[in-house]
């Protein structure tokens, strides 16, 4: 699935605390299979399956059918979106905060 065809927006993928849990294991490592992320979680296969395909809808996970295993691996590159839309707003309060600073100091004169 190429990023112009995500079925899902990133930020509403990263919304929920346990994808964004998913996310960081699955960056700690190459590939995990499913059994091993169940057991990460104080939920069943079924919940954690749902959350995987939210993900995977989102072009942030890729999976894999080994023999009967389905192992997962993170694609990060739809998280640049984030990445960007936050350094804009970075820079934006910088950018607003200098601006501050500055009219304090002429107030101050």
């Amino acid at each position: 699935m190429s990023e112009n065809n995500q079925l899902r927006d990133v930020f509403d993928a990263i919304a929920d605390p346990t994808r964004r849990r998913l996310i960081r294991l699955l960056a700690e490592a190459e590939e995990i299979p499913l059994h091993e992320l169940t057991a990460q979680f104080q939920m069943g296969r079924t919940a954690v399956s749902k959350h995987l395909t939210i993900l995977k809808e989102a072009g942030l996970v890729l999976d894999r059918k080994v023999g009967r295993e389905t192992r997962f691996r993170l694609n990060a590159s739809p998280l640049r979106e984030i990445q960007d839309w936050v350094a804009f707003y970075g820079k934006f309060w910088s950018t607003n905060m200098l601006r501050l600073h500055q009219l304090l100091e002429e107030e101050e004169e």
